[in-house]
């Protein structure tokens, strides 16, 4: 085992007397205590939640039931959960009947916020295939890399992605079908399927299956696909299921008596983050209000014209709509609950909606990873108003250890339970060391626990966290490297008011380069995806600064930033 100091979940640990914690504290321990005793709808055995569900099959068609209730509210109108089920049902059908697909084999799903993504990747659950949402930003060769590495049976995308995906459907003989689409050599058109009556194709599903492969980046700064089972996803599920609870019991109200959630999930849907908030939904048989791309005046719109209950989305866009909202005079009536994750989320948005809304909105924050299935530690009511710089507390299912703490208490934040992912797709090596002995996942965080709660403080891993979206250092420098006039290259994240971060650059060129900042940044943007692209980069005479064993010191770069 280790060496480390351990601070486990906080049902079972009880690290002070009651009468030295402050009350809130001790209050959402025994909320905590109250919603995971056996016997309790939380409860957990052998690391699993005992009354949750086993796969995602198991998980979504329980939905049927909502019936006629609005599940997809968007500029096309609504689609109803007996709509939804029925559609995921004929294309799963398809998947099976037409395409020969089975149990195991890969379909990617790539495309914006369309009702069809949510078709597309419950008809994978429901044949038992391993959806693969990669990200809709990605330019044509970062696909490419992807889908190398997965080898998709069958490409799920809508029009704007078929040309990024074409050249490598053709040239590995892929199936695709387009949403939104005219159909293209190799790919078919969708037709929404309607019967009823059929229901899912008839294959087994097990809690031991892989469900999903979602692509993070690694220190490499190339794209790992984290792999999770039907059980971990399933716990995931749960997650945020027991927040709401937890979240209800401590105001004083019984759990599932409270508004239906209309949630305006902002999100990109192939981000965990987004899995967390469409999770947390269904169960409740709840609405998602789709935005096909953020406008924080269409948001405003549209929380008064559905009655937007919940709003869900990284702090750059929770700004962005605070912010107009308060320009215009906009009461945001409806909402009663404010979530953003994604990034670390700036502390004044506690203050602001504090100060405006009192304790009618509920600020929530949390914490997730690509290799947790989503959030896994929340932050939410009277705990985040007190302590805004906290990530909370985690999930029943969740144990939280803290690796080799220092004086203050902080180390690597280790975490362990059922959403975990299993492993990285074909990278035994980096699925070795993402693990301990023990079977603790190192999150690359650096973080301390008091009282139950987890306050993330640095990270280990060179990334910058630009809008919630992971931008990985090491590619865009090897971008930059191959550049022709470019001698050296360093890509580092900066404050940024509403992003958290942004990307900055120092690069040192070749005697005689002409290129100027802005054509570096034209030639990372016909590689990478726009938010990669560095918004400021400095181009210095002299070496970049290094560490004895020839490592760039970072922190003196971005020292300079802060100073200039």
């Amino acid at each position: 085992m280790v060496a480390s100091h351990t601070e486990p979940s906080a049902a079972k640990t009880t690290p002070a007397s009651a009468a030295e914690r402050p009350a809130v504290s001790v209050a959402a321990e025994a909320v905590a205590a109250r919603l995971s005793a056996p016997g309790a709808p939380f409860a957990v055995e052998e690391g699993v939640y005992r009354e949750g569900p086993r796969t995602l099959r198991e998980f979504v068609e329980a939905t049927w039931a909502y019936g006629d209730r609005p599940f997809l509210l968007s500029e096309d109108g609504v689609l109803s959960y007996r709509e939804f089920f029925d559609a995921a049902c004929g294309l799963a059908r398809l998947l099976t009947d037409t395409y020969g697909l089975r149990p195991g084999d890969r379909a990617v799903v790539a495309m914006r916020n369309h009702p069809e993504w949510q078709i597309a990747f419950w008809a994978a659950q429901l044949a038992g295939l391993v959806a693969v949402p990669l990200n809709a930003w990605w330019t044509e060769e970062e696909f490419a890399y992807a889908l190398d590495d997965c080898r998709p049976r069958v490409l799920l995308v809508d029009g704007e992605r078929v040309e990024r995906v074409r050249a490598w459907a053709q040239a590995h003989h892929v199936p695709g079908i387009v949403f939104r689409g005219e159909p293209t050599e190799g790919f078919r058109a969708y037709v929404r399927a309607t019967d009823s009556l059929l229901g899912p194709p008839l294959v087994d599903v097990l809690p031991e299956h892989d469900a999903t492969l979602i692509y993070t980046s690694g220190t490499t700064g190339r794209p790992k696909g984290a792999v999770a089972t039907h059980l971990a996803q399933a716990g995931a599920a749960m997650h945020p299921r027991y927040f709401a609870a937890a979240s209800a019991v401590g105001r004083g109200t019984v759990p599932g008596c409270g508004v239906t959630p209309v949630s305006l999930t902002t999100f990109p849907f192939f981000h965990v983050a987004a899995f967390t908030s469409f999770y947390s939904v269904m169960a409740a048989g709840g609405s998602l209000v789709l935005m096909r791309k953020w406008d924080a005046a269409r948001a405003l719109d549209l929380i008064r014209e559905h009655g937007v209950t919940h709003y869900a989305g990284v702090p750059a866009t929770a700004l962005q709509l605070l912010d107009l909202a308060e320009r215009t005079g906009d009461p945001l009536r409806t909402l009663v609950m404010f979530n953003t994750g994604g990034a670390a989320a700036p502390a004044g948005i506690v203050t602001r909606l504090t100060a405006r809304f009192g304790e009618r909105v509920e600020p929530r924050n949390g914490y997730g990873l690509t290799e947790t299935c989503g959030g896994v530690l929340a932050n939410f009511g009277a705990e985040y108003r007190r302590w805004p710089e906290s990530v909370g507390r985690p999930a029943p299912a969740i144990e939280v250890r803290v690796d080799r703490p220092d004086a203050r208490g902080v180390g690597e934040l280790l975490l362990r339970g059922q959403s975990l992912f299993r492993g990285y797709w074909g990278d035994e090596a980096a699925t070795g060391d993402a693990f301990t002995e023990d079977g603790w996942f190192r999150t690359g965080d650096l973080a301390r626990v008091r009282d139950g709660r987890v306050t993330v403080v640095d990270r280990l891993r060179d990334m910058v966290i630009r809008g919630g979206e992971n931008v990985y250092c090491a590619e865009v420098e090897a971008v930059l490297h191959a550049h022709p006039e470019v001698a050296d290259a360093a890509v580092l994240g900066v404050p940024h008011p509403v992003l958290g971060e942004e990307v900055a650059a120092v690069v040192r060129l070749r005697a005689g380069a002409t290129v100027t900042p802005d054509g570096l940044r034209a030639h990372v943007g016909r590689r990478l995806a726009a938010f990669k692209v560095p918004a400021r980069v400095v181009v210095r005479e002299d070496e970049l600064p290094r560490n004895p064993t020839g490592k760039i010191l970072k922190r003196e770069l971005r020292d300079r930033f802060s100073a200039g």
